[in-house]
């Protein structure tokens, strides 16, 4: 049984569990989610939204299924009170792709923590047009063009000017 975190000391050591768990997960850890995740957590990122240990296990078990050699690395950690924020790299290898060459997507969880210490909410940002879109063969180049299209900073001529 897990002491209530009752600084933000404790939450740091329940963090630093999670992250230890993230960068040496496997298939093998996902039955031991309940240790880190309390048995309603909210789960969210760009493609899914959950609660509960059971479908969060699912999300990974599906990471698993469909990426080789998926893994994360923590970048940045920062702690305050209940909640936490990682920064992350997530690296792979697609399964149907011929070329095998490794993937890296950047993103960050936000993590908030019951009094036991175990996660209630998670969630995950990242550019999934920037991270993944942009990556895929045909997918890619229409993502890299409306990138461009839509980009303030592309040099376009002034549409008005000055009268003399």
């Amino acid at each position: 049984m897990q002491q209530s975190p009752s600084s933000s000391t404790d939450v740091a050591a329940a963090v630093e569990r999670l992250v230890q768990l993230y960068e040496q997960l496997t298939p093998g850890h996902l039955l031991q989610l309940d240790s880190y995740y309390a048995s309603d957590a909210h789960f969210k990122d760009p493609f899914n939204e959950v609660r509960g240990v059971t479908a969060i296990a699912g999300i990974f078990a599906h990471m698993f299924d469909t990426l080789q050699e998926p893994r994360f690395v923590v970048t940045q950690r920062l702690v305050q009170g209940r909640q936490a924020f990682l920064a992350w790299e997530f690296h792979f290898r697609f399964r149907r792709r011929r070329s095998g060459s490794e993937q890296c997507i950047r993103g960050a969880t936000l993590l908030n923590f019951n009094a036991q210490g175990l996660v209630c909410q998670h969630r995950d940002y990242w550019d999934a047009a920037e991270e993944l879109y942009e990556k895929l063969p045909l997918l890619g180049s229409l993502m890299r063009w409306l990138r461009k299209a839509g980009s303030a900073s592309r040099k376009t001529p002034h549409a008005h000017r000055s009268s003399p």
